[in-house]
């Protein structure tokens, strides 16, 4: 079992940026492929990004590669997604999600483990 928790939305004008973190509890965390999904208002959750256990791949969406940057601290069982340049479209809650086994990265019905999320909201 995986607890997550995430924090670090908030409203923030274009250009600029957020560090979003998710909290994991567990022993076993750093067995786990982490991922970043979103989901803004009237639209299905889409992948954002995600992190094998070793931390050594990374993936992104085609939309937001050279502006995000995921990474993860398997001593603090923590998850980050850095975002720079933000736009009104990355508008969105912002989910954290947890993985044991090999399959894909980019479908959310992969993930077993989910947080509540958290609000970011880019003004123009």
């Amino acid at each position: 079992q995986v607890q997550l928790a995430e924090s670090g939305g908030g409203l923030v004008q274009a250009g600029g940026s957020l560090r979003l973190s998710c909290a994991a509890s567990g022993r076993t965390f750093s067995r786990y492929d982490m991922g970043w999904f979103r989901q803004a208002p009237g639209k299905e959750r889409e992948f954002v990004a995600a992190i094998r256990w070793t931390g050594t791949s990374t993936f992104y969406a085609d939309s937001v590669k050279g502006r995000f940057t995921i990474s993860r601290n398997n001593a603090k069982n923590t998850v980050y997604l850095q975002i720079d340049s933000l736009k009104p479209e990355d508008t969105a809650i912002y989910s954290c999600a947890a993985k044991s086994d090999s399959s894909s990265l980019y479908d959310t019905e992969k993930y077993a483990y989910w947080g509540q999320g958290t609000q970011v909201t880019v003004s123009s």
